[in-house]
């Protein structure tokens, strides 16, 4: 008991420090989701995205690992198919333990489903979200996987517009840029902020496309290797508190 109430507690501090202010409903979920599946924010089990939390394929596999989920069997289902348009259909079975008789669920995937990140991918991704809907099954967690989302949500970064004289960041680099940070869960204004700084411009807009390239390609690397030192750095842009004078 007194693990899964520190475990809520450590949830609501980190949730905060990413998202802000979190509505009572919200923290209420978190509360039922911290409680009855153990899943983390840190470990990147859940995802806050337009109000509503998202259950991460990382967090899936996690529940299942320490409920010691039996098995996982994937199938393509040739019927739903077809390789020559990148169109893909799977079927998934979890076995919750070998008396089981498994619990299914179907992912389906294309270029009109899918981010532009990882166009090339449908295929896996529609693996992914097979494997996500039979896990949601089986362990009962009605939220829906953030790898089912068609496109990449909203994270409120506003990046200047592709235009001709080839400044600033094309649809592709926004896009990576956005999924770095709804992935890794980073402040989107900090983000901001230190891209600027990288590449010594007075605004994002100034920035060549290749400056900001470069930004995405370290940014990802250093959220892939150190996340811990990546939040350091970008809590050293964020702008101190003002204080009340009397």
């Amino acid at each position: 008991m007194m693990k899964k109430l520190v475990t809520f507690q450590c949830n609501k501090r980190i949730a905060k420090q990413l998202w802000g202010d979190i509505s009572p409903t919200a923290l209420r979920g978190l509360k039922e989701l911290t409680s009855e599946y153990l899943l983390s924010i840190a470990s990147g089990d859940l995802l806050l995205l337009d109000g509503r939390w998202y259950v991460t394929h990382t967090g899936l596999l996690g529940l299942a690992r320490r409920n010691r989920c039996a098995g996982i069997n994937v199938r393509p289902v040739p019927t739903f198919s077809d390789p020559s348009v990148q169109r893909w259909a799977f079927e998934a079975t979890v076995y919750k333990s070998r008396a089981c008789r498994g619990f299914v669920g179907c992912g389906d995937a294309d270029p009109s489903n899918v981010s532009p990140l990882v166009r090339g991918a449908e295929m896996r991704v529609a693996e992914t979200r097979a494997v996500n809907r039979a896990l949601r099954k089986a362990y009962g967690i009605g939220l829906c996987s953030v790898e089912e989302i068609g496109t990449v949500p909203n994270t409120g970064e506003k990046l200047p517009p592709q235009n001709t004289n080839g400044n600033g960041a094309g649809p592709k680099v926004r896009d990576r840029l956005c999924q770095i940070i709804r992935q890794h869960q980073l402040d989107a204004e900090l983000v901001k902020a230190y891209a600027v700084d990288f590449c010594g411009t007075k605004t994002l807009r100034e920035a060549t496309r290749e400056q900001v390239e470069n930004f995405v390609q370290q940014l990802a690397d250093w959220a892939g290797k150190d996340r811990n030192a990546l939040l350091c750095q970008l809590n050293s842009y964020a702008r101190p508190k003002q204080e009340v004078v009397a």
